[in-house]
């Protein structure tokens, strides 16, 4: 079992015929992924290592059967090519552009949910990955192993860290949600499917300073969540008041600190590492305690 994503994924490339979109399904397909095809508008009918490209969403998952969409479009065309995705009723579309407009990614997320067939992961998200099984996105597919932690986390990096840590146990799929101020899928979203996946055994979620969503989540897992999270929160060291990297990460007096959201977590039982590392040492403690 994954969440989100398994053997049965049929990918499809939006973009797959850019720099980005030829190095990123490569390296995609070298870590397992079935990409069945890609899409560029006008280029349809040539083939990038075989791979064929169409010129719509629509066509492809006609010719193709794909069911997941992972879109390298330049931030002007994102819009664009999400509303095809969900036009087209393609269960999954992982959003990797990074510096879209907060206003598109508003207008799609809603268009995609008054739809109610597509979910959204991202933008500016390294997209997610059940490893041995399947890799949609930017995630390096050869730093850890199948097993059962599930990881959510706003940050690429950090989630590649945390895998790296955590290689030796495995994973059963880790989503990078991104970390503009709007997203698709949520800290809470996969946080319900992990509780609701007979192989994760224990779920790490990464956040960081900015908003309230790590907040919210806290509220999430006291009343829904049961299996054991442990929670790490990037930026104690942050200055009030800068905007830290993700453009969703701007503190705000005591809102949106480090300390607030590690507090609202520990409230309901997660326990907080201070560093990636400490993190990944409570992870195993939960482990060796089961």
């Amino acid at each position: 079992m994954a969440i989100f994503l398994n053997a049965d994924s049929k990918i499809l490339v939006q973009g797959m015929t850019g720099s980005e979109g030829t190095k990123h399904t490569r390296r995609m397909i070298a870590s397992g992924s079935h990409v069945v095809a890609g899409v560029t508008p006008g280029k349809g009918g040539q083939e990038v290592d075989g791979i064929p490209v169409f010129n719509s969403v629509g066509e492809a998952m006609a010719a193709t059967g794909a069911n997941v969409s992972v879109v390298f479009v330049p931030p002007k065309f994102t819009k664009g090519a999400v509303v095809e995705a969900v036009n087209a009723g393609i269960p999954l579309c992982v959003v990797i552009t990074e510096g879209v407009p907060v206003h598109d990614t508003a207008w799609f997320f809603e268009y995609a949910q008054n739809a109610g067939t597509t979910r959204i992961i991202g933008p500016n998200c390294p997209g997610l990955i059940s490893p041995g099984l399947s890799n949609a996105g930017i995630i390096p597919g050869d730093i850890t192993q199948k097993g059962r932690v599930g990881l959510v986390s706003k940050s690429g990096t950090l989630t590649y860290q945390m895998m790296f840590e955590l290689r030796d146990l495995g994973f059963s799929t880790s989503v990078g949600i991104g970390g503009d101020p709007i997203i698709g899928t949520t800290h809470i979203d996969c946080l319900k499917a992990f509780q609701d996946d007979p192989d994760t055994d224990v779920i790490v979620m990464i956040g960081e300073i900015g908003g309230d969503a790590e907040e919210r989540a806290a509220a999430f897992i006291k009343d829904n969540v049961t299996k054991p999270v442990i929670g790490y929160v990037a930026g104690f060291t942050a200055p009030e008041g800068k905007t830290m990297g993700h453009a969703g990460a701007i503190v705000s007096g005591s809102s949106g600190t480090a300390a607030a959201k590690k507090d609202a977590l520990e409230a309901v039982g997660v326990r907080v590492g201070k560093t990636p590392s400490e993190a990944a040492r409570l992870v195993r403690e939960v482990l060796a305690a089961q």
